[in-house]
C-alpha cells in the first residue's frame, strides 16, 4: 500500500533530485525500502491506464505485486511500487 503522502514525498524528491537515473533510483530505495521503484521513458508506458500522478518532467504510475507478475494499477492500496516515467520534451 502506498498512500497519497509517500506518493507526494516520491514526486518531490524524485523532482529535486533533478533527473531520473541509477543514482536517483538509489536514493529513493533507500529512503523507501519497502518499495520497488523503477524508471523508463513515459512513451513506453501503456495508454491504457493513466498515470496516478502527473509531474513536470515525469509521471508516476504504480506496480501492483498481488499476482505471480508484476503489473501496473491504479489502486494505491495493492501497490508495491513505483515507476518513474520520464516525459519528453518536444
Amino acid at each position: 500500500m502506498i498512500v497519497p503522502e509517500t506518493l507526494e514525498q516520491i514526486a518531490n524528491s524524485t523532482a529535486s533530485l533533478g533527473a531520473l537515473n541509477e543514482h536517483a533510483l538509489a536514493t529513493l530505495k533507500q529512503t523507501w525500502p519497502d518499495l520497488r521503484f523503477t524508471f523508463c521513458n513515459d512513451d513506453d508506458m501503456p495508454a491504457r491506464l493513466p498515470p496516478v500522478l502527473r509531474c513536470e518532467n515525469f509521471n508516476l504510475y504504480l506496480v501492483n505485486g498481488s499476482e505471480h507478475c508484476l503489473s501496473l494499477t491504479d489502486d494505491p492500496r495493492q501497490a508495491i511500487g513505483v515507476v518513474l516515467a520520464w516525459v519528453d520534451e518536444e
